[in-house]
């Protein structure tokens, strides 16, 4: 049986594990290897989630983990970015563990938490070209704003829906 629940120190490996696998299986083919690398070691370390898991505040609730068996399968938080606007900053599922509604009950709890802070709605940047992202938050009602340029040319589109 899946669990969702805000992390602890205890699921801080499982998430830096399941965030860098998910981002080497979603934008492999996406970024150059390099960047990818410095991507996951500069946000995706024990270290630097061992800060980040803890007392959740408006602008990072915190992370949300998906748990089977003691295994942490899926993970994923935001915060707010305004008054009432709010944004999903990570949301990554085990790459074995796709399509099997992980990222929607992530999702649902981040969703829930921001709302109590007050967010009427919520935006999320998916890298152009993640094929595998895309129709996952179309299907969630996210709507296309724009897209946005970062670092190394690569180009982000930016979604939003009312919650």
């Amino acid at each position: 049986m899946i669990e969702i629940k805000r992390a602890d120190s205890t699921h801080v490996q499982g998430i830096a594990e399941v965030c860098a696998q998910a981002n080497r299986a979603t934008y492999g083919e996406i970024y150059a290897k390099e960047y990818l690398e410095e991507i996951i070691a500069k946000y995706y370390t024990p270290e630097r989630i061992a800060e980040e898991v803890g007392s959740p505040t408006r602008a990072w609730g915190g992370y949300w983990v998906a748990v089977e068996k003691d295994r942490v399968i899926g993970a994923g938080g935001g915060g707010m970015i305004g008054d009432a606007e709010s944004e999903i900053f990570a949301l990554y599922v085990s790459p074995d563990r796709r399509n099997e509604g992980i990222g929607s009950l992530l999702i649902e709890a981040i969703t829930a938490q921001q709302k109590e802070f007050g967010a009427a709605a919520q935006w999320i940047s998916v890298q152009k070209g993640n094929h595998k992202g895309i129709p996952f938050y179309e299907a969630r009602g996210f709507e296309l704003q724009g897209e946005e340029e970062e670092e190394h040319g690569y180009l982000s589109l930016r979604y939003k829906r009312v919650i």
